[in-house]
């Protein structure tokens, strides 16, 4: 018998639907502009969690790109997230929106199709790992897929805070049914009806 090294533990899964999203981001519009009704939907979504971050967040290929986002001085710009993801990613300044496909858990959400609750990321060592805890200091994440009428997952919304939370099941509840209206919020501008 010999032994044979198993692969490395992937911190980003691998996403064999990213090729059919990018096209249907690009369809809708979506994931290369901020848009001020996914800003106002961060909001509400900050509010709704009092929270400090949320996002609506669109994946494609090779990055994630917040349509929405809220930060904690209540503002839209990713000065707070971080300046080394905003670097990394070729848009140094308070204005960008766009981090590698490695940073955050949004990509699993997305691959799984699933709701993400991480009440401490710290208690998971897949998570705990992942760059936005050192970057940001995330330490809590609430996450939903947005599963459009395709069938495709374009993306997330998300809220997290810097303190460990207790979500519960009324917290993951909310934020599924959040994600359903936007996504009817989706379908609505695709039909011209907004």
């Amino acid at each position: 018998m010999s032994y044979q090294p198993t692969s490395t533990l992937l911190l980003t899964p691998l996403d064999r639907e990213a090729p059919e999203r990018s096209r249907r981001l690009r369809a809708l519009g979506f994931g290369d502009r901020p848009d001020t009704a996914f800003d106002a939907f961060a909001d509400r979504l900050a509010d709704v969690f009092a929270v400090p971050y949320s996002i609506v967040n669109f994946i494609d290929e090779n990055r994630q790109y917040f349509a929405g986002l809220h930060t904690p001085a209540g503002t839209h710009t990713g000065r707070h997230l971080t300046a080394t993801a905003a670097a990394a990613a070729g848009s140094p300044g308070p204005a960008a929106r766009v981090v590698a496909r490695d940073h955050g858990y949004c990509p699993h959400v997305v691959v799984r199709r699933k709701a993400l609750v991480l009440e401490d990321v710290c208690d998971y060592p897949r998570f705990a790992g992942n760059p936005v805890v050192d970057e940001i200091g995330v330490r809590s994440y609430l996450g939903a897929p947005l599963i459009d009428r395709t069938g495709t997952a374009l993306g997330t919304i998300c809220v997290f805070d810097t303190e460990p939370r207790p979500w519960g099941r009324a917290g993951l509840e909310h934020i599924k049914a959040l994600a359903g209206e936007l996504v009817d919020e989706i379908h609505r501008r695709e039909d011209g009806l907004l």
